[in-house]
């Protein structure tokens, strides 16, 4: 099965796409991730990532693009795969169906900008493996180093309240147009995100029909 998470940032969609893969044995390709990594090892792409992230902007189209091509053409997403991140415009969503790559559901998670703004200013994350965290709902065994690889956990500097806001707003105005976009194609499903965990899950498994 192939599926698109979308959402706001903060809005869960890494912790749903790794519990997803662990029970449909597919890949979660996360253009967070992946670029993180690029701005960590100060590659060409990353060095112009870093600059858009850091004020809240999206990364641009002809960056993203290129690597989440070269990625869903790899063996692993033969069998399906999940999309945390991609797309967020029209034009990325557009690209994606000239590729010729099938989408089965587009799960749309839904939580209040009060909620993620409290979430994310909470959130940790590991800059050696990209692993991420919570304090409150998903913490490391210590809550201070990464339970994969024991780096020191830190905050994003995407992650601080005022860019958080910024973030959200360039969600509203150039991401949200993506509902009409998938609800036109049939495979829209909306889930109103929990405060546990477990319970957006459920919904989520529901969504599916699983």
């Amino acid at each position: 099965m192939n599926i698109i998470l979308f959402g706001p940032p903060g809005a869960g969609k890494g912790t749903q796409a790794e519990i997803i893969s662990g029970k449909m044995n597919i890949p979660t390709i996360s253009t967070g991730v992946i670029i993180r990594a690029a701005i960590k090892n100060g590659t060409k792409r990353g060095l112009a990532a870093r600059s858009a992230i850091d004020s809240g902007a999206l990364v641009s189209d002809d960056i993203v693009i290129g690597i989440i091509k070269d990625r869903l053409a790899e063996p692993d997403c033969k069998k399906g795969f999940i999309l945390d991140g991609y797309p967020r415009t029209i034009p990325q969503a557009e690209a994606l169906y000239s590729l010729g790559i099938k989408i089965d559901a587009v799960l749309s998670l839904e939580v209040s900008e009060e909620t993620i703004i409290k979430r994310m200013s909470s959130r940790r994350t590991c800059a050696a493996c990209g692993a991420t965290y919570h304090t409150v709902f998903n913490p490391s065994s210590d809550n201070k180093t990464c339970d994969k690889c024991g780096t020191e956990l830190s905050m994003r500097a995407d992650d601080a309240p005022g860019v958080v806001k910024n973030r959200l707003d360039t969600y509203h105005r150039e991401t949200e147009p993506l509902k009409d976009y998938y609800t036109e194609k049939g495979i829209l499903r909306t889930i109103i995100g929990q405060d546990k965990i477990e319970d957006t899950t459920a919904l989520v498994w529901a969504a599916l029909g699983i």
